[in-house]
């Protein structure tokens, strides 16, 4: 999809996510002291303004200019400060090592556009920082709940860490996790991938 696809999804009044944030991202980001991180693909910002209000320094980028209003209406009815920018990840390059975590939540793309795009993600990651990654796994298009139907943008938390060799980061944890989905019908089980990778 492109920028103008997900404006036209982002385009009503109400968040077309929760405002809360990804139950991952405050799982793993618990004993990590706050910095400089940056939201890569941050949507409406729900990440971004959660990891501000723990004292963050949080940059968020977003290839859609209405998701990120909807951030900036967020983190300004929250009363935190986010510094937002608009960019197609395919071209953005974040400062080189400038960030003491990096994340990258649900960035559903074909291999050949994932791949740079994590690279650039990897090597914005400052010495002793955190690069954190969720997504939907391949196994959920069979196994799991909801995500995309393209199996050409799911992926596994081993292709991710192919994407990461020789990026100088070490991979901490690879692996398929469970997420609670509450549906009309009860409780689903989505299956997502997560790698979360350290530079030392």
């Amino acid at each position: 999809m492109g920028a103008e696809d997900w404006n036209r999804r982002y385009a009503g009044s109400e968040l077309l996510w929760t405002a809360q944030p990804n139950r991952f991202l405050v799982a793993e980001a618990a004993g990590l002291p706050p910095g400089r991180a940056l939201d890569l693909a941050c949507g409406e910002g729900r990440n971004a303004v959660w990891l501000a209000e723990q004292g963050w320094q949080v940059t968020g980028v977003d290839f859609s200019d209405v998701a990120i209003r909807k951030a900036e209406q967020l983190a300004e009815a929250r009363g935190i400060t986010v510094a937002w920018a608009q960019a197609d990840l395919l071209g953005y390059r974040p400062k080189r090592h400038g960030f003491d975590l990096v994340i990258l939540f649900y960035l559903q793309l074909p291999e050949t556009s994932r791949g740079p795009i994590l690279r650039a993600a990897a090597e914005a990651v400052a010495p002793g920082g955190t690069l954190l990654l969720v997504a939907h796994d391949r196994s959920n298009l069979e196994d799991g709940h909801g995500g995309p139907s393209d199996p050409a943008v799911l992926y596994t938390a081993a292709d991710v860490e192919g994407d990461l060799a020789g990026s100088g980061l070490r991979i901490e944890k690879a692996e398929v996790v469970r997420r609670p989905v509450e549906t009309p019908a009860g409780e689903r089980i989505a299956l997502d991938a997560l790698v979360r990778a350290r530079r030392g």
